[in-house]
């Protein structure tokens, strides 16, 4: 039987409102729009959505303190985790940053393209559904659930997914590769730890040269693309056979999301 995803929006303008409800329903989402805070968390309580779209400057609550009120009655009901994306506003990276850091799923920012944001949704949906199993929690006419959870390493927690070659220590600021540490530069860690957090996730260059440079308007879009050819180099020294970044041409860079738990 088919189904459409209930999407949970959380916005106050309700201009923004209108149009993620228009592209959403236009796809073939349910969107459920929520002014404030209380009412997402009253909504999320009665029937948790598939995906959760969550503005950061909510009247009543900050959009932080809501992801994580929203976490917090996602676990007491005992269900899966409910993918969430944070509304930004462009200039606001410090905002993007703590979003991803406090484990959300991905943002968009505002000026949004409508293509953009139902791509995102989608790509996060799929994810979401390979990392469980049935028909993804919030959909119309079910009730049976799929989980998703991600651990530190990118790798999905509690599912069959095969366990992800990289291990990130972000304490110590390391990551290894099949067992090995890789020695990295700054930049170079600050790259692949971006895309190890989010597998499969597209990162455009100039995303990746605000999140990871401390002065991306100094940087150009080639400066990544050097970053990435020596951290494709490093990582073939050590599985000569894998090829764990993919090159979206004229888009960005992602991790492939499906790699061997053991290099040959």
């Amino acid at each position: 039987m088919s189904f459409k995803p209930r999407i949970l929006i959380a916005e106050d303008e309700s201009g923004i409102a209108d149009t993620l409800q228009y592209v959403l329903k236009s796809d073939g989402f349910i969107p459920v729009w929520c002014a404030t805070a209380e009412e997402a968390i009253a909504q999320f309580a009665q029937e948790p959505p598939a995906l959760a779209i969550l503005d950061i400057g909510l009247p009543d609550l900050n959009g932080f303190e809501l992801f994580k009120r929203l976490q917090a009655l996602n676990q007491s009901m005992g269900g899966p985790e409910v993918p969430m994306v944070f509304l930004t506003a462009r200039s606001d990276e410090i905002d993007r940053v703590v979003g991803l850091e406090l484990g959300a799923d991905d943002y968009i920012a505002k000026p949004f393209s409508p293509r953009e944001l139902v791509a995102r949704v989608r790509t996060i949906l799929r994810r979401s559904a390979r990392s469980g199993s049935g028909t993804p929690q919030g959909a119309a006419g079910t009730n049976h659930v799929g989980g998703h959870q991600t651990a530190a390493n990118g790798a999905p927690a509690g599912s069959q997914a095969p366990v992800s070659p990289f291990a990130l220590d972000t304490e110590r600021m390391q990551i290894r590769y099949y067992g090995r540490l890789l020695e990295l530069s700054r930049y170079e860690y600050g790259l692949l730890r971006l895309l190890v957090q989010r597998p499969g996730r597209v990162f455009t260059r100039d995303e990746m040269l605000e999140l990871v440079w401390d002065d991306s308007s100094d940087s150009f879009d080639r400066t990544v693309d050097a970053h990435i050819k020596t951290l494709r180099a490093k990582l073939k020294a050590i599985a000569p056979e894998v090829e764990p970044i993919r090159t979206l041409r004229g888009t960005g860079y992602a991790l492939n999301e499906e790699l061997p738990a053991k290099a040959s």
